[in-house]
């Protein structure tokens, strides 16, 4: 469908009708989007590439929203007194707790990285860091800095509660922990150590996740 500027649109969140979490909601012209991925400014082509596949290839009615620091793309939905009817153009319910628990295994890896290596100044930024992008972004049970801290340091392969996260939080989360890692480092040899804690996952669900990881948008960052 279309490119939009921030100042195009009205984005808001209401509440899922079925689980306690907000949902991320883009209004134009009295349509109504929801958010599938997140790409960093750097990564124009991608988000453009990815936005022509769901329009052009698969038939889906999606925006791109440019923002200064990064692009996003939204699958069109229609909302019924604050419920959300019809299916988004992806991610229209939460994933895999196989994917969250991966996930969570690569940003522990990386924070890990951080403290180790730059001490624990930095882990605190990195931390406050990974925070503020849980919070704007509204990710389910991770709201306040304890929540992020628990999610920091539990163990996902044994902890009790995993949040019932969607595609696009792991798509957010994956895409805003490779830019910080390269910020912090100044260069991506975390990626390695991120994907090598991926082996305290049993084989089938290690192999279920990089597939899934490889076919995403963001597959070539964390090569």
């Amino acid at each position: 469908m279309f490119i939009l500027k921030r100042q195009d649109v009205e984005i808001s969140s209401i509440q899922h009708p079925k689980r306690d979490q907000p949902i991320p909601i883009l209004t134009y012209q009295g349509q109504t989007f929801r958010l599938i991925s997140v790409f960093n400014a750097s990564q124009e082509e991608d988000a453009k590439a990815f936005w022509r596949d769901l329009t052009d290839n698969q038939g889906k009615a999606c925006v791109l929203l440019e923002e200064p620091e990064r692009y996003s793309v939204w699958g069109k939905i229609r909302l019924e007194q604050m419920g959300v009817e019809a299916e988004a153009a992806s991610g229209s319910s939460a994933v895999s707790p196989t994917y969250v628990r991966a996930s969570l295994l690569m940003l522990q890896a990386v924070y890990i990285d951080v403290e180790d290596l730059l001490g624990g100044r930095q882990a605190g930024l990195f931390q406050k860091e990974i925070g503020e992008m849980f919070k704007q972004w509204r990710f389910p049970q991770a709201d306040s800095p304890d929540a992020v801290k628990y999610l920091l340091t539990i163990d996902p392969l044994n902890a009790a509660h995993i949040p019932a996260w969607q595609e696009h939080h792991l798509n957010t989360l994956l895409q805003e922990l490779h830019r910080l890692g390269k910020a912090y480092f100044g260069n991506t040899t975390f990626v390695d150590r991120s994907i090598d804690a991926l082996q305290d996952l049993s084989t089938s669900d290690r192999n279920q996740f990089q597939m899934w990881l490889n076919g995403s948008p963001l597959g070539k960052l964390w090569r």
